[in-house]
């Protein structure tokens, strides 16, 4: 079944890949009509988490940010399709990188870790990988279907990526560093954890939620540095990415110091354009069961 699905899927994903750039977001428009006008995709969702998020905004303006939003969304997930037959060329002009030296810089000394959120295109973010003669990696939630698993690796592989499950992480780093092989982790670090999973517990937008902290735990256990990867969509189609450092040494930073920075700088980012945050994710459905010792 699993192959089926993929060999009745792939031709259609490969055309629309194919699209030339003024069909191609025509389509998007098409999209948009369908999945918020129509069907309403996760509306609700996407309703409450604005509502909650931005109190003191009116019902106009947050109906105003929930369309913009679903614009975006449907530009962005197909403009993952469009990675399959994106050149590296293409993506350079689509996804420009400001100040990649920050990067190249430190990676001379050490490993990086790079942590950003679900903002603008997170799935460009690994052609960044295509200025660094070092090993990039990116991680990443298998899927269920190995077909479409197995298309997306080879996919990204063609950006001197390989993805790593965030089980396959921690052992992939540790090996990394004991053989001195400088490389760059780029982890989507906004998720919501599960609450018996949730090991830090702060304000994300000004509401109490669990944080994921991995990031942070291997930075400091094996002293590597941290850069925020903040990108803007500049027009539709175009990204801008820039490098803010965190911490060049990860051992010499404060318990929940490397969290909570790369907090703010996501909150940062969200406010000036929250339309290009992904709401559809469920980010604050544990805010009301805040174990006693987080209070």
């Amino acid at each position: 079944m699993q192959f089926l699905v993929f060999i009745l899927a792939y031709p259609l994903l490969w055309i629309i890949s194919k699209l030339p750039y003024k069909v191609f977001y025509l389509f998007s428009d098409i999209v948009y009509v369908i999945i918020y006008r129509i069907f309403g995709y996760r509306k609700k969702v996407v309703r409450a988490n604005l509502t909650l998020v931005f109190p003191k905004k009116t019902e106009i303006e947050i109906k105003s940010i929930e369309k913009n939003f679903y614009k975006h969304m449907c530009d962005m997930f197909l403009e993952m399709v469009k990675t399959m037959n994106l050149s590296k060329e293409e993506v350079k002009k689509r996804y420009h990188v400001t100040n990649m030296d920050v990067l190249t810089n430190i990676l001379k000394d050490k490993s990086i870790i790079v942590v950003c959120a679900h903002y603008a295109n997170w799935e460009w973010n690994v052609s960044m990988n295509n200025y660094i003669k070092d090993k990039g990696y990116a991680v990443y939630q298998k899927i269920s279907n190995r077909y479409f698993d197995a298309w997306i690796t080879k996919t990204r592989a063609r950006w001197n990526t390989t993805l790593i499950t965030q089980a396959e992480t921690v052992k992939t780093v540790i090996s990394n560093t004991k053989k001195n092989i400088k490389s760059v982790y780029g982890m989507v670090s906004d998720q919501s954890p599960m609450v018996h999973k949730g090991q830090y517990w702060t304000e994300f937008m000004d509401i109490k939620v669990p944080i994921f902290n991995g990031a942070e735990a291997l930075a400091k256990k094996l002293d590597l540095a941290v850069i925020f990867l903040k990108v803007s969509k500049t027009k539709r189609g175009y990204y801008s990415a820039e490098f803010i450092p965190i911490t060049k040494n990860g051992k010499e930073t404060e318990k929940n110091e490397i969290t909570n920075q790369f907090l703010r700088l996501t909150e940062q980012q969200i406010k000036e354009k929250p339309e290009h945050y992904l709401w559809t994710h469920r980010r604050w459905k544990h805010r009301n069961r805040v174990p006693k010792e987080f209070l």
